[in-house]
């Protein structure tokens, strides 16, 4: 449908469009200013409003940091039932929300609003980059090795919470880890110069990191055994707790993805569960990996180096079971 939309004129000004499935768009308004612009929002993945609203707010931010860019404004954006479900909820999910936006210096501007029976909340955000300093897919080398911030999981994990097979303990460490902001790696691709890195979102570990190998015409290979996990993730997939996202996860990536013979079923749906809110993929040279893995470390102790950037071969994407590096 979107293929037969006429193209529009080419803008100078467009740094980063829609071509390379980027995590934001990028537009210059001088030499050493432009903006980034995004917009996200979802159904509740949570019970609680109140985390709802600011797992919303950190994963339309999540977009901006990805960039290496930082947040200024938003515009709240929410669908909610005319009746049958307190207006006060919708309250809760907004406080929620607001309270990340006041935490990271984030300015809320205004929003809209419509009648739906399904309630969905989300934010479009605006941020400030200096147009040479972008990160985006199209920045991997052969050579560069790939680090992910957070662990996997929190699609299966919610579906688990959703009918009941998650623990609470299996609960409070995937909300924490949807609650922990990507605002500190945003800061990490700033300082160390990274050009290549992505939002690990609804498209899931292999949809983003696809996007990155084909954006940047290399393959990317992970290993398995270096993939940090949510206690019990393993678990859920062993019971089937799967999104409808896992199935449209492995039809976007198609058979341009090669899995190892011994990878287990439940780390093939890992490796596709759509994640909310979650961790950064980036790549980089060897030189820069244990000084950003130190950084890191601070604000996501699991963050793990999972592969590597390898010239272009039969599939952009290879998963090992285990690691050969």
């Amino acid at each position: 449908m979107l293929g037969s939309l006429p193209i529009q004129p080419t803008d100078p000004n467009l740094l980063v469009g829609f071509e390379d499935a980027d995590d934001a768009a990028v537009y210059r308004l001088t030499d050493e200013l432009a903006l980034v612009q995004t917009v996200d929002f979802f159904t509740p993945v949570v019970d609680d409003a109140f985390d709802f609203g600011r797992i919303a707010a950190l994963n339309a931010l999540n977009d901006v940091w990805a960039m290496g860019g930082r947040p200024v404004t938003a515009l709240a954006i929410t669908a909610f039932p005319r009746q049958g479900v307190d207006l006060a909820i919708l309250g809760e999910i907004m406080r929620g929300g607001l309270s990340i936006l006041t935490e990271n210096g984030v300015t809320l501007v205004g929003g809209h609003s419509v009648q739906n029976d399904q309630i969905m909340f989300g934010y479009a955000v605006t941020g400030l980059i200096e147009p040479n300093a972008i990160a985006r897919n199209r920045g991997a080398c052969p050579g560069d090795w790939l680090i992910l911030t957070k662990p996997l999981g929190t699609g299966l994990l919610a579906t688990g919470i959703k009918f009941g097979k998650a623990t609470p303990e299996m609960a409070q460490k995937a909300i924490a880890t949807m609650l922990t902001s990507g605002r500190e790696a945003g800061e990490a691709i700033r300082a160390f110069g990274v050009r290549a890195a992505t939002d690990i979102t609804g498209f899931g570990l292999l949809g983003h990191a696809w996007e990155m190998a084909r954006a940047s015409r290399v393959t990317l290979e992970l290993a398995a055994d270096r993939l940090p996990l949510l206690p019990g993730a393993l678990e859920m997939a062993a019971q089937r707790m799967v999104t409808q996202g896992d199935r449209t996860n492995r039809e976007y990536v198609g058979e341009d993805v090669a899995l190892s013979a011994d990878l287990s079923k439940e780390m093939g749906s890992l490796v596709f569960d759509p994640q909310t809110a979650g961790g950064m993929l980036m790549a980089l040279p060897e030189s820069k990996v244990g000084p950003m893995l130190e950084r890191l470390r601070s604000a996501y102790p699991e963050a793990a180096v999972i592969g590597r950037v390898t010239e272009l071969g039969d599939h952009a994407l290879v998963v090992h079971s285990k690691s050969e590096w």
